[in-house]
């Protein structure tokens, strides 16, 4: 396979490749960042790759191999290593203390606007967001799943509605 063979082929299977990285990464940046950084390491290496096998499997595996290492490299930058006798690993985090008092406030308008839900729909939701499956509150309840989706989705609905100070919008 001549040199722009290979990179049209590999042109080809970029589109495909980003929601993988999507999934590895959760965030567009460095989904975009993380197939760059494959497709031009499956360039340099393109001597290494087998005329004839999967293309896009060996392009995965890449990506998956270059994430891993990424990881891992961001874990050992945030280690420090105490030099005293003990000799303890401490993994630092970049986060500073905060005010719990927004949370606290929240978390008191959250459960107040939970409690003045009608009894038909909070106990599907309390249930539900304790664990349950739907198919579990539904046989607790005696009421069709579909019944219980819906409700929960109603609940869902109303809180957003009276919690929205609190979205990433305002």
């Amino acid at each position: 396979m001549t040199a722009i063979e290979f990179g049209y082929a590999i042109n080809n299977m970029t589109k495909s490749m980003k929601p993988f990285a999507l999934k590895l990464t959760k965030d567009m940046e460095q989904a975009n960042d993380l197939i760059q950084e494959t497709v031009l390491k499956a360039f340099s290496n393109r001597e290494k790759f087998a005329e004839g096998t999967n293309l896009k499997a060996w392009l995965f595996t890449i990506m998956k191999n270059t994430f891993i290492t990424n990881y891992q490299r961001m874990v050992r930058r945030k280690t420090f290593i105490d030099t005293t006798e003990n000799l303890h690993f401490i993994n630092s985090t970049d986060n500073i203390a905060q005010n719990s008092a927004y949370g606290n406030f929240a978390m008191r308008d959250i459960v107040k606007q939970v409690e003045k839900l009608n009894d038909v729909y909070k106990m599907p939701f309390m249930m539900h967001f304790r664990g349950f499956k739907y198919h579990e509150i539904a046989d607790k309840l005696e009421i069709p799943i579909g019944t219980v989706k819906n409700r929960i989705h109603i609940a869902r609905k109303e809180l957003k509605s009276a919690l929205k100070v609190y979205s990433k919008a305002s």
